[in-house]
């Protein structure tokens, strides 16, 4: 079914309200869970909040929690966030790196003691709309194994990279797991096989099952051993750059809360120079021949646009069962 992004939104509201969240904070964080399912990333939208509920009601996210300043010098600060509402520490950092962009050219600001950011793509279309090129990373629960190993000793670790435009801004979000586990998910509650092999099953062997996936947590890493190395960097620039927890401390406590992030802005040379040089890259990239009659090449966030654009118009699409019990929150 569909429903409109204000009520969405207000739904939200009313139960974050109804848990003691304030004003400013429940309205901010009902709007970010609205727009992430306006924009298709419902395993980060709707079917996540009841989740986010069960964490605020068992502590671990402290509704009101406003980040504090912890060290840093120059364009690179470091922040506590005080076990907080993740997405809006992550919001106060991205702005916070803008700012600091927009004073110096680049701006780099970590935040340690904080919580899940869900969509992490949010911060970089948040620093597109601000002219910035943005970069932003986090670290996770363990829940990918090392390559050449059996148990989980690695984070997905999101990575996001936006560039602006004019035309509409390029937002790459991934997960270092070719299916992040909101994608796993989801394919498993609509009864879906993956479009390819996404991890392995108890036997080890590679399979297109999303629930066997989830049950040996052996989902596998972009670019097989590249995609495990990467995983490994992002957890230790992470970790060093905001002094925080890291995939093996947070993994150790048992839930996820707690982490670390880090996000990038830096302050491009705006004119038609650079679009220019932006529109030859995507122009030269979408004149290979597609693999069939239909198909398109779309560069990243292209998509999101689109989904946005028909969200607004038709309502944003919900999980019928996961709307239901949000509505009796």
């Amino acid at each position: 079914m569909k429903v409109s992004f204000e009520k969405l939104q207000s739904e939200f509201k009313r139960v974050l309200l109804s848990l003691n969240f304030d004003e400013e904070h429940a309205d901010k964080s009902a709007t970010i869970f609205a727009k992430n399912s306006r924009d298709g990333v419902y395993t980060h939208g709707l079917n996540r909040f009841p989740t986010f509920v069960e964490y605020v009601k068992n502590g671990l996210i402290v509704p009101n929690a406003r980040p504090l300043r912890s060290g840093g010098f120059d364009a690179l600060e470091q922040w506590d966030g005080r076990l907080g509402v993740g997405t809006l520490n992550a919001t106060f950092c991205m702005n916070r790196a803008i700012e600091l962009a927009r004073e110096n050219g680049i701006g780099c600001v970590s935040i340690r003691n904080t919580n899940h950011w869900m969509r992490g793509g949010s911060y970089g279309w948040q620093a597109a709309e601000a002219g910035m090129i943005g970069i932003c990373f986090t670290n996770t629960i363990a829940n990918m194994p090392p390559w050449g190993g059996v148990d989980p000793r690695l984070g997905n670790n999101p990575l996001v990279i936006a560039i602006p435009r004019e035309e509409g801004h390029i937002v790459l979000d991934m997960a270092i797991s070719q299916y992040s586990f909101g994608k796993l998910n989801l394919y498993k509650s609509r009864n879906e096989q993956l479009p390819l092999p996404g991890g392995y099953d108890k036997d080890g062997n590679l399979t297109t099952d999303p629930g066997e996936i989830i049950d040996s947590v052996r989902p596998l890493p972009i670019g097989f051993w590249k995609g495990s190395g990467l995983s490994l960097v992002l957890d230790l620039l992470t970790t060093i750059l905001s002094q925080g927890r890291s995939t093996g401390d947070v993994t150790r406590g048992g839930s996820e809360s707690g982490v670390s992030q880090v996000f990038i802005c830096i302050k491009p040379d705006a004119g038609i120079q650079t679009e220019n040089i932006i529109k030859n890259i995507l122009d030269y990239t979408k004149s290979s021949r597609t693999v069939g009659e239909g198909k398109e090449i779309l560069y990243p966030g292209e998509n999101t646009l689109r989904i946005r654009k028909k969200s607004m118009e038709e309502g944003v699409w919900v999980d019928d069962k996961i709307w239901e019990k949000v509505t009796q929150l």
